[in-house]
């Protein structure tokens, strides 16, 4: 799948890989049973540096933690002992580096909004002299981070003799002296005390005849230390929902629901607009409301200040959506269209190896790429890619679940991977008719659509990752489960597992459908995902695993569930 047909029909003659037996690794911020999670502490995003030998986390109270990898430093990385034979008998490990506190809650006193201290997005920046660099972002600032190694500095060749001290016997971290001194008048100490008022050294009663400077020298232990080098503020309305780094190691983007700015690592005072979805008339972005009773009082209240009761139900929390329904039903209104009648931006992410290419997903499930040699702001797209609605399939939920939540590009820049409510998606940039496959994740869950509309649940975003070599697509669903999936022609691999220590507990070996190939040209494959019940009864809708990261070498995956990071491998 990586190299085009040639390696197609490679896969084709050998056969579909094995299903992966995944096993536990590690897991870090384990809960006890019945210890209540803080909501700062929630993971709510996770990401693998282009070696995998680093791992970030970011989580709801704005911190980001970082972890390194330790089973590779003894003998040198897995590559090369793979070449060499040698047997490697330890799984993938890591370990806690440092954290930091990357952003602060806010206020916006003009516009009277609260900014979360939330982590949205981590993306890595290229290393440099053993450094690392790091973006991050909540929903409207962007910070650049640096994390080093430094050496501690320490203070020798002092006036007075550490070892000749009193108390603990060290200038540092001796105490105060509690014992009483005699004092004369006027604050006078006797002429045969000479004890120091801050620490307990003895001083010689001639004084000492020179003093010097002390000298600091480095030390061989180190202390990592992060430093935010620049902050991109000011640039966005709405809430950032992505940040991608491009393959040149200078530029970035950052996108909210209408916008996608182009930064510079180095310029954080200025942002060019590349992709502007934004209407000329702000009402199209707001809901639709129709209302039977012409001379209620309320009716003609929305007639009269229609555009700001409008810009308020735009911004209104999702949670709020059941109680304005409810509320204008019993005032003889009807809430007719409920989210976006157009589209907004939904995810962006550069092109792996092209550093002109970006593609960015919208609400309505489709799937743009752009250029940006063709022009300085990308109004139009190179291609675009969606799957047609079947006649008759409409319904009142069908915008939302179609709403795109995460894309990500494949290593080799060939294929896209879109995450909707219902299904995963794996596109071809080389095909724009339609998915090359297609993976049911909640299709047990379709008669339950009001009563996931009701609660929430259905606005739930739900992340997905890619295997570095390709074959293997993996994303996140309730229960703190996950779903991994053989993207292959003829590969008939779905794999649910558990977050926890024991992931195959609730595992189902159900046969899934076999492929159907639409013509000789493409390859569609609609495989719908063991469950452990089709109703889903068995599911718990408060916990869920909504972010993950595969290695981009190995096949080892990193879950969040709630505050949680756990790790397998395979």
């Amino acid at each position: 799948m990586n190299g085009g047909e040639g390696d197609d029909e490679a896969v084709t003659s050998e056969g579909p890989p094995q299903p992966l037996e995944w096993k536990f690794s590690q897991v870090f911020g384990e809960r006890t049973a019945g210890e209540e999670v803080q909501e700062v502490d929630i993971i709510s995003a996770i990401e693998f540096d282009k070696s995998g030998d680093h791992l970030a986390t970011g989580d709801r109270g704005g911190r980001v933690v970082l972890f390194e990898r330790t089973d590779t430093k003894d003998h040198g990385y897995r590559r090369d002992l793979e070449r060499m034979d040698y047997p490697i008998s330890r799984h993938p490990e890591f370990r806690y580096k440092t954290e930091f506190q990357s952003h602060e809650p806010e206020f916006d006193y003009l516009k009277s909004l609260e900014i979360e201290e939330k982590i949205n997005k981590i993306r890595w920046c290229q290393t440099a002299n053993s450094s690392l660099f790091l973006l991050s972002t909540n929903d409207k600032t962007i910070k650049f981070w640096k994390v080093q190694e430094k050496k501690v500095k320490k203070i020798c060749d002092m006036n007075v003799d550490p070892s000749k001290a009193g108390g603990n016997g060290s200038i540092a971290s001796s105490s105060m002296s509690t014992t009483p001194k005699p004092h004369l008048a006027n604050g006078g100490l006797p002429e045969k005390s000479y004890m120091c008022s801050s620490s307990d050294i003895k001083i010689p009663p001639g004084g000492i005849p020179s003093l010097h400077l002390p000298v600091v020298v480095a030390s061989h232990e180190t202390s990592l230390a992060a430093r935010c080098r620049r902050i991109y503020a000011h640039a966005h309305d709405y809430h950032i929902n992505s940040i991608s780094t491009n393959s040149d190691g200078e530029t970035f983007i950052s996108a909210d629901d209408l916008r996608i700015n182009l930064w510079n690592l180095e310029i954080s005072n200025q942002s060019f607009n590349i992709v502007d979805v934004k209407p000329a008339n702000m009402e199209d972005l707001t809901v639709v409301i129709t209302y039977y009773n012409l001379k209620s009082y309320f009716a003609i209240l929305i007639d009269k200040f229609w555009f700001s009761i409008s810009r308020i139900i735009a911004h209104m929390p999702r949670a709020a959506w059941v109680t304005l329904y409810m509320s204008c039903i019993r005032h003889g209104l009807h809430l007719h269209r409920i989210g976006p009648s157009r589209n907004v931006i939904t995810s962006a992410e550069f092109h792996p190896n092209h550093c002109n290419t970006l593609a960015y997903s919208s609400s309505k499930g489709s799937i743009r790429l752009i250029d940006l040699r063709q022009s300085a702001l990308c109004d139009t797209h190179s291609k675009l890619f969606e799957e047609h609605e079947t006649p008759g399939s409409r319904s009142f939920f069908t915008e939302i679940i179609a709403s795109i939540s995460d894309i990500k590009f494949g290593k080799d820049g060939r294929h896209i991977l879109s995450r909707d409510y219902m299904t995963l998606k794996l596109w071809d940039i080389n095909m724009d008719s339609g998915p090359v496959a297609t993976f049911q994740v909640h299709e047990y869950l379709r008669p339950k659509l009001c009563d996931l509309y009701e609660n929430d649940s259905i606005f739930d975003k739900f992340e997905c990752c890619l295997s570095g070599d390709g074959q293997r697509v993996a994303t996140g669903s309730y229960s703190n489960l996950f779903r991994v999936f053989g993207c292959t022609s003829g590969s008939s691999e779905a794999t649910t597992l558990e977050a926890s220590k024991n992931p195959m507990r609730r595992q189902v070996q159900n046969p899934a459908r076999p492929s159907r190939s639409l013509s000789s040209l493409t390859r569609v494959v609609r495989r719908e995902s063991p469950g452990v019940d089709a109703n889903g009864n068995a599911f718990d809708f408060t916990t869920k695993l909504l972010h993950l990261a595969w290695h981009p070498t190995e096949n080892s995956l990193a879950c969040a569930a709630a505050n949680s990071l756990y790790m397998y491998y395979a």
